[in-house]
Order: C-alpha cells, then structure tokens, then sequence
C-alpha cells in the first residue's frame, strides 16, 4: 500500500477514524496492562509496610 501524501496515510482511504482509534484503544489496553500491575504492587508493599509497623507497636 502506498500513500501520495502524509495526509491521505492518516486518511486511510475514508477509514482513518476507525483506524487510528483502534490503534489508540489497544494502546490504552496495553499501557492499562503495564501500569495497574505495578500500582497494585505497590499497594501491596504500602499495606505490608503498614501491618507491619502496627505489629512491632504491639
């Protein structure tokens, strides 16, 4: 496939809207993938770390 501008890639021959979105929600999928297993982790350790100062208090 082979495009004669800039313009008519984004275009995508009238689906340039339906194109470049899915391209969007599968980034946003993929980035959601990477980043909430890291938060939840560091929930985890935040939550660990919490329990155990309220341990050594006892």
């Amino acid at each position: 496939m082979s495009f004669e501008s800039f313009a008519d890639f984004i275009d995508m021959g009238g689906h340039g809207l339906y194109v470049w979105l899915s391209y969007a929600i599968a980034l946003i999928v993929i980035v959601m993938n990477i980043v909430n297993p890291l938060m939840q982790k560091r929930q985890i350790f935040s939550e660990q770390a919490r329990r155990l100062r309220r341990e050594k208090q006892r």
